[in-house]
């Protein structure tokens, strides 16, 4: 049996947080952009530490535990892992020291360290320490076997190297740490003694160091190194299936932040010998230390002050009015005349809200349910449900507590939920549901008639401003009839044998059905006909289906793939893979949609969906894949997917070298999808409003 190669999941993750990491140096980006990106990388690699490293090295230890030989494959992989984050460590500091600083210095604005400060500054600066921090810094002075300091998962400390000034141990070497509370306090504190036209600026970490001889007036301070310990934040459920998994889950919460660290980040200036200090002091291995520049926790230029300098901010792109929706005085009629697509964040989330309000005021609505895997903070979708029961509806919500770092937001919704009234059904032992979906009953005319909103991205209100998602409004009972025995599964608790003829659904068809979809391609490629793929996914792990992929391509297909993160899928490779192009697009939006095209003899068949094509959401979830019937709809998506295929601005290549080569075409006209499905969607709205002028014209 041929053996194709695939990349490692993780060693492609890393691949796609450089593609991050490169829109922070792109001078195509405005300086504030520049420093997001900074702050996403260094939030999306805290996750990956969290999460996928302390799979690896539980593995490994569990494999020296059990005697296998998985751990030394496995620890081949973490060390390759640990070796390009440190080489993108050394490009984070170099971005932001010779790019950043230099660029914010032209703007005249200032990163200070403690001895660049003036008096006055000086001053400034002592009276913030003593008047905000002092109760939060929390010094510690290390004794090896007496003194063992536990650090809070990704918080930042100060390592100070220190002697001692007189007695019995003059000049003796003492170790300490120090909390910097950016937990209680902003990072950057803007400063009021600057020169006029200046901003100055210093990191909370730098006060602390200004300050920090106050701490130890018994010791000379010889010098400071910032330090940071991330935990395995993996829940650990021993037995799903038996017993109340909700509280499980709520025990599990409470240990996350006492998990077992896995790793940590130090200055890479600090000497050797204090580092071996810590190691012993935290029991932490060498495979848990990450070294990085001065400053960690670089997700907190979120936060960066920007100082009304608009211009360094990148123009906005107010979210449109979905005026069909939006304007319309009666919401199901409008969408039971004709599907309606929506796509965020170029459209307004203003229409899925309303329409869920709509609902849970309508007397002549009785149902609303509705699956929850990330919840916003606030949300006035959940405030409308409250409503709708507390109105006598019936309302229905499953929430998916496993949604990680989501738990606990989801199960406060949960309970908030089931005080107002509504059933609220929760996970399903060993099996997550990942499907976004809506229903609403309404009778019609003495008859019930039903409404369902699809989507690729989640109910979240916060969310829906930066991810990219497709959504549908249908009331096409081929998809409602089918949503409605998916809703029927969820609230019983079982998975029996179910048929879904539309709809392709985890656990039932949805795996079988893409398999059958890809292999009449191939069939009909074989016979000398057309055959063509076009996969848009976050993801791309499962190695049954890139297989598939790869035999599609070598019966002669057209595969095209735009891939956000995760491709294991090697393209472009003679022998197996000649006829894969693969792109990855990296912009002001997260790419979160997933659209699934195949040629099928002339008659396209295109799914929406809120399945990647990993292991885990082919085969562990409750996914689902809507079918898209309407021309209009089809044809609106069709153009999207072609637009971001011509991305010559923000698209890379994809082609298992992790270069993540900018794709360019010399004398081409500039395409930056993101923005120009902006302007799609605008000028679809004018004809809109145009042809609404002239229909009122007439009348």
């Amino acid at each position: 049996m041929k053996k194709y190669p695939m990349i490692n999941r993780d060693i492609s993750w890393l691949s796609f947080n450089a593609r991050v990491l490169q829109e922070a140096k792109d001078h195509l980006n405005p300086l504030y952009e520049r420093i997001k990106f900074l702050a996403i990388y260094s939030s999306n690699l805290g996750e990956y530490f969290a999460v996928r490293v302390s799979q690896h090295r539980n593995l490994i230890r569990l494999g020296k535990k059990e005697k296998k030989e998985l751990h030394l494959e496995t620890k081949d992989i973490l060390d390759q892992m640990l070796d390009i984050v440190t080489e993108q460590q050394k490009e984070v500091s170099r971005i932001f020291d010779e790019e950043i600083v230099p660029d914010l210095e032209n703007e005249d604005i200032h990163i200070l360290r403690r001895l660049d400060l003036n008096d006055a500054q000086k001053t400034e600066v002592e009276n913030y320490f003593h008047q905000y921090m002092l109760p939060y810094v929390q010094p510690v002075v290390l004794l090896k076997e007496k003194v063992r300091p536990f650090l809070n998962n990704a918080e930042l400390y100060l390592a100070v190297d220190m002697k001692e000034k007189e007695g019995k141990y003059k000049g003796k070497t003492q170790y300490a740490i120090v909390k910097v509370p950016s937990d209680h306090l902003d990072r950057f504190i803007p400063l009021a003694h600057s020169k006029r036209g200046h901003h100055d600026i210093i990191i909370l970490d730098d006060i602390v160091r200004h300050s920090i001889s106050w701490l130890f007036p018994g010791y000379d301070i010889q010098d400071t190194y910032s330090i940071k310990l991330t935990r395995d934040a993996e829940l650990y459920i021993d037995d799903e299936f038996s017993g109340d998994l909700i509280k499980k889950i709520k025990k599990s919460l409470n240990q996350r932040n006492i998990g077992p660290a896995s790793r940590l980040v130090y200055d890479r200036e600090m000497p050797e010998k204090l580092l071996d200090y810590l190691q012993d002091v935290m029991h932490i291995e060498e495979l848990d230390l990450i070294p990085e520049g001065r400053y960690h926790n670089n997700f907190d230029f979120f936060n960066f002050p920007e100082f009304d300098k608009e211009h360094l901010n990148l123009k906005q792109l107010p979210p449109l009015d979905y005026h069909p929706i939006m304007d319309s005085d009666d919401i199901f009629t409008t969408i039971h005349e004709q599907d309606h697509l929506i796509m965020f964040p170029y459209h307004s989330y203003e229409s899925v809200v309303q329409f869920f309000e709509a609902a849970a005021v309508d007397p002549d609505v009785t149902h609303i349910k509705i699956i929850q895997y990330r919840v916003a903070e606030h949300s006035r979708i959940m405030e409308a449900l409250m409503n709708a029961s507390k109105a006598g509806k019936n309302v229905t919500a499953f929430i998916e507590v496993k949604a990680r770092f989501d738990e606990e937001r989801n199960l406060g919704w949960g309970e908030k939920l089931e005080k107002a009234g509504v059933k609220v059904h929760y996970s399903f032992p060993g099996l997550k549901v990942h499907s976004k979906s809506a229903l609403v009953r309404r009778i019609e005319d003495g008859q019930p008639v039903l409404y369902t909103y699809l989507s690729t991205g989640n109910f979240n209100e916060d969310t829906a401003k930066v991810y990219s998602d497709f959504g549908l409004f249908t009331a096409q009972e081929d998809i409602t009839n089918e949503i409605s025995r998916l809703f029927s599964i969820l609230e019983t608790v079982r998975l029996p044998n179910q048929k879904f003829d539309h709809l392709l659904v985890g656990q039932f068809n949805l795996k079988s059905k893409l398999i059958e979809m890809v292999e009449a391609e191939i069939k009909a490629a074989k016979s000398g006909k057309p055959a063509e793929i076009f996969i848009k996914v976050n993801s791309i792990q499962d190695p049954e289906m890139i297989e598939l992929l790869y035999k599609a391509s070598e019966a002669g297909i057209i595969i095209r793939l735009i891939v956000r993160g995760v491709c294991c899928l090697i393209p472009g490779q003679k022998g197996f893979s000649e006829n894969i192009t693969a792109i990855s697009i990296v912009d002001r939006y997260l790419e979160h949609a997933r659209v699934f095209k195949f040629h099928n003899q002339g008659e396209p068949k295109m799914y929406i969906s809120s399945a990647d094509w990993m292991t885990r959401n082919l085969n562990y979830r409750i996914e689902t894949a809507i079918p898209i019937y309407d021309p209009a709809v089809f044809q609106t998506i069709d153009e999207i997917m072609e637009l971001q295929w011509s991305d010559n601005v923000k698209a890379r290549k994809i082609d298992g070298t992790g270069d993540n080569t900018y794709i360019r075409h010399e004398n081409d006209i500039r395409i930056q999808s993101q923005l120009e499905t902006y302007y799609y969607f605008k000028r679809l709205e004018e004809e809109y409003n145009k042809q609404l002028n002239e229909n009122e014209h007439v009348e």
